[in-house]
């Protein structure tokens, strides 16, 4: 089956948290603005895409990993979201071993919790790299700063915060983009178009101190930007996302960016970072395997002229069609209706 884009255009992500943090709702919205679906699916009412299962809908939690597709401003980006409770940690590790970057999402009234404290010591165990969305920010209680410090004394990272929230709780309105240094509000209620306006006379101060903290925690990370930095030279938006999406990848950073994808606010930003910041396929290691014949180690290139190589991470019963078996390929190619072999 040919590709819809060169293999630079695609991103494999997991949408990872702890329960109820918001993976499925954010989820749903991801598809909605992408154009994949023409409604938002609701777990409250049991009518979203990814859990399709009976138990699922009733329970109102992800049970087991679902995967979708997507396509955003010429990207495509499969997406595997996937359950948060701690009995199904399993669906998730099987997950993370197939994924070239992860989402995490947090509630920003509980900040770390547990199952997050798992989900992220299983994506540094696979080498994943990993952006951070704070949701839920119009709750009573939430907290985006106290969240990030969660982050980074819990789980030993690096956030770097994007954005700074523009009102606080019930009177979340929007965000500031710190590297373009414009406000961002969603308005409609289906949050679909985003009103682009100056940053509020009120915020312009924090959001400047935000920014120049940000840019010196990114050009820390490339000798030839930290000089620029150091001498006081202007360091444009495209040298701070390429040095950013490095040290992503690298396992050095995680942009952190917040919103309330229940209240449609905040999701498009983050299908920019994915784009803007996780991996493509050709940007991770190659797939090392063992010759079965001689034990000798075998390197997969991700080129679909190589010989195939793929990982099955999911097989599943269908009532209509029968077992249906879900793998990742990392080299070669799978046509339709082709005969493969374990």
């Amino acid at each position: 089956m040919a590709r819809n884009y060169p293999l630079e255009r695609y991103r494999n992500i997991g949408i990872i948290a702890h329960i109820d943090a918001g993976k499925t709702t954010t989820t749903e919205r991801i598809l909605f603005y992408t154009g994949k679906t023409y409604r938002i699916g609701s777990v409250d009412d049991g009518t979203t895409v990814t859990d399709w299962m009976a138990q699922e809908r009733e329970r109102g939690i992800t049970i087991v990993s679902a995967a979708v597709s997507a396509e955003w401003k010429g990207y495509q980006i499969n997406v595997i979201d996937t359950p948060g409770h701690i009995d199904f940690t399993a669906e998730v590790q099987r997950s993370l071993r197939v994924l070239d970057g992860g989402v995490v999402v947090f509630d920003a009234v509980q900040g770390v919790e547990p199952q997050s404290e798992t989900v992220w010591r299983q994506a540094d165990r696979y080498g994943v790299p990993r952006i951070c969305f704070v949701n839920k920010m119009d709750r009573v209680g939430a907290s985006y700063d106290r969240t990030i410090e969660s982050i980074r004394h819990r789980l030993g990272a690096n956030p770097l915060p994007m954005q700074v929230p523009i009102g606080s709780e019930s009177g979340f309105r929007g965000v500031i983009d710190l590297l373009t240094m414009q406000a961002i509000y969603w308005e409609d209620e289906q949050g679909r178009e985003p009103r682009i306006a100056e940053i509020p006379d009120e915020m312009r101060e924090e959001a400047e101190t935000r920014r120049a903290e940000l840019v010196e925690k990114i050009a820390e990370h490339d000798d030839d930007l930290i000089v620029k930095y150091l001498e006081g030279e202007e360091i444009t938006i495209d040298e701070l996302k390429a040095t950013l999406r490095k040290a992503v990848i690298a396992y050095k950073a995680s942009p952190v960016f917040c919103g309330s994808s229940l209240r449609n606010k905040g999701v498009q930003p983050i299908l920019d970072a994915v784009i803007d910041y996780l991996p493509s396929p050709i940007d991770i290691p190659p797939a090392h395997g063992i010759n079965p014949n001689n034990g000798s180690e075998v390197i997969c290139p991700t080129d679909e002229n190589e010989p195939l190589s793929a990982l099955v991470f999911k097989i599943v019963s269908d009532p209509y069609v029968g077992r249906l078996a879900y793998f990742r390929v990392y080299s070669g190619k799978v046509t339709q209706s082709e005969m493969v072999y374990n």
